[in-house]
C-alpha cells in the first residue's frame, strides 16, 4: 500500500468521524473496491468503527451492487439489528458468493446479539 493512500483513508475516517461528512463516508465505501487489500481492510475497519453512521452509505453500495459481499459483512460487524432485513434480502441472491456472504453476515449479526 502506498503511504499516500493510507494517509488519505485515515483523513477520510477522521473527517467522517468528526463531521459525518457524506463525501467522507462515500469515500470510505469506494475504498472497498480498491485493488489494494490493505486499503480495503482499513476502509472496512473505519466503516465498522463509525457504526450506524456508516449504514446509509453501505446501503447505497448495496443498491448499486458494489462490493456486496464485503458490504454485507461490514453491516453485520456494525451489529445494528436494523440491518437484518438488508442481509436477508441477499440470502437467495443468484450470485452464489453474495448469497453465501449474506448467510455468513446473518450468522455474525445473530451471534453478536446472542452473546
Amino acid at each position: 500500500m502506498q503511504l499516500g493512500k493510507s494517509v488519505g483513508l485515515f483523513g477520510q475516517h477522521f473527517a467522517f468521524k468528526t463531521t459525518g461528512a457524506a463525501s467522507a463516508g462515500r469515500s470510505l465505501v469506494r475504498a472497498l473496491e480498491s485493488q489494494d487489500e490493505t486499503s480495503r481492510t482499513l476502509a472496512g475497519m473505519f466503516l465498522v468503527k463509525n457504526g450506524a453512521k456508516s449504514l446509509p452509505y453501505l446501503r447505497e453500495a448495496l443498491a448499486q451492487r458494489r462490493s456486496v459481499p464485503m458490504v454485507l459483512q461490514i453491516m453485520a460487524d456494525i451489529g445494528e439489528p436494523s440491518v437484518e432485513p438488508d442481509l436477508v434480502r441477499f440470502t437467495d441472491d443468484p450470485d452464489s458468493e453474495v448469497a453465501r456472504a449474506a448467510r455468513a453476515a446473518l450468522e455474525t449479526l445473530r451471534f453478536l446479539h446472542h452473546s
